[in-house]
């Protein structure tokens, strides 16, 4: 997975672990065919879910001792949270009374302690190589992935999100920040 994400992204085969992350992080936010990290990897365009999984096969490929692991944060967004973090067609696409919604993002073991990774959108800071990035969607309640974490996210939707709400939500993601 890392020889292809590297020939895709134009790295080195000396690429940094903080390269590689930048990498991911660059693939713009969308939905691809095929919902998975080669899917991600094949059109280049990922969601939290597609490009995380994608960085953790990498990292558990290339860096095992970073120890990747995914997160499922299951959390409220209002229209006024999703045009703070997501821009103003996202938060359009929030009805009044909110929604809720599962965001996947990752933690790594970096120089004893665990750190954020979260890679989903290619705007805004880039990660330092040390410390914890924030989590775009904001605070909510963090579930670790099992074995299975498209499975476990499905689990988490089913339980806590609407699919008619949260579908124009996620479609609004994919649309140009302005």
């Amino acid at each position: 997975m890392l020889k292809s994400l590297m020939a895709r992204a134009g790295l080195s085969e000396s690429a940094s672990l903080v390269e590689v992350v930048e990498a991911v992080r660059s693939m713009p936010y969308g939905r691809p065919a095929e919902r998975s990290a080669q899917g991600a990897l094949a059109e280049w365009r990922g969601t939290c879910s597609t490009k995380h999984e994608l960085l953790a096969a990498v990292l558990a490929e290339h860096w095992p001792d970073t120890e990747p692991q995914l997160v499922h944060r299951v959390y409220r967004c209002t229209p006024d949270g999703a045009a703070r973090s997501f821009g103003p067609t996202a938060a359009a696409a929030v009805p009044e009374d909110g929604l809720w919604d599962v965001h996947r993002y990752l933690t790594i073991e970096l120089n004893g302690n665990r750190v954020v990774i979260d890679v989903t959108f290619p705007s805004g800071p880039g990660w330092d190589g040390v410390g914890s990035m924030p989590v775009v969607c904001g605070p909510g309640a963090d579930h670790a992935a099992g074995t299975d974490p498209d499975a476990d996210k499905r689990l988490l939707e089913q339980a806590h999100c609407d699919p008619d709400v949260r579908e124009p939500f996620i479609a609004a993601l994919g649309a140009p920040r302005v």
